[in-house]
């Protein structure tokens, strides 16, 4: 069994930006990429300076967040995250097929 450490890195004032827009810190995005049922998606929409996905997982409070991302070096720098009612229908239906 593999153990992959990853390191994320984000930007304060974006993460007070999205606490007061949508109630959720980034600990809380980290703690979704936990989530061995998690889905990752391409965000083809945001993609045009750099490669943009979302990661779709529960967090322990039973919430589905989605983290929206990118890959710098080797870390994830996460942009922002939300609870998104379209999102949580994929999640469990990915859930099924894992």
């Amino acid at each position: 069994m593999a153990i992959c450490v990853v390191k994320f890195e984000w930007d304060l004032a974006k993460e007070q930006t999205n606490i007061k827009k949508h109630g959720h810190t980034f600990s809380e995005a980290v703690e979704a990429f936990q989530d061995s049922k998690g889905v990752q998606l391409v965000d083809r929409e945001h993609s045009d300076d750099e490669e943009r996905f979302y990661w779709v997982g529960k967090i322990s409070s039973g919430k589905i967040l989605t983290v929206w991302f990118t890959r710098r070096a080797k870390k994830v720098r996460i942009i922002g995250c939300a609870e998104w009612r379209k999102m949580r229908s994929l999640y469990y239906e990915a859930a099924k097929i894992k």
